[in-house]
């Protein structure tokens, strides 16, 4: 599980950099951080921050964010028959 943890981390971590080359890597974490709004000690910055700015960054602006996206129901009689068991 941790190899996948840390392809993730690779793969959404690329663009960003590439997009902000001139910074290396501890001032591009600092960066996220910022952007992020996370105000303890760069020590303290976990993956999920990271990972979670990462992909907000490749999301268009009005777009659903991507973990409730998936669960999005369109049609609110259909939600609400599913929570109930009925369809």
């Amino acid at each position: 599980m941790q190899s996948h943890r840390i392809n993730e981390m690779l793969e959404l971590i690329k663009p960003y950099w590439l997009k902000h080359q001139d910074l290396d890597l501890l001032a591009l974490l600092e960066r996220i951080a910022t952007e992020s709004g996370f105000e303890g000690p760069i020590s303290e910055l976990t993956d999920e921050v990271i990972i979670y700015h990462l992909k907000m960054d490749q999301t268009a602006k009005g777009e659903m964010i991507p973990g409730i996206a998936k669960d999005c129901e369109d049609d609110f009689q259909s939600a609400l028959l599913k929570a109930r068991g009925l369809l």
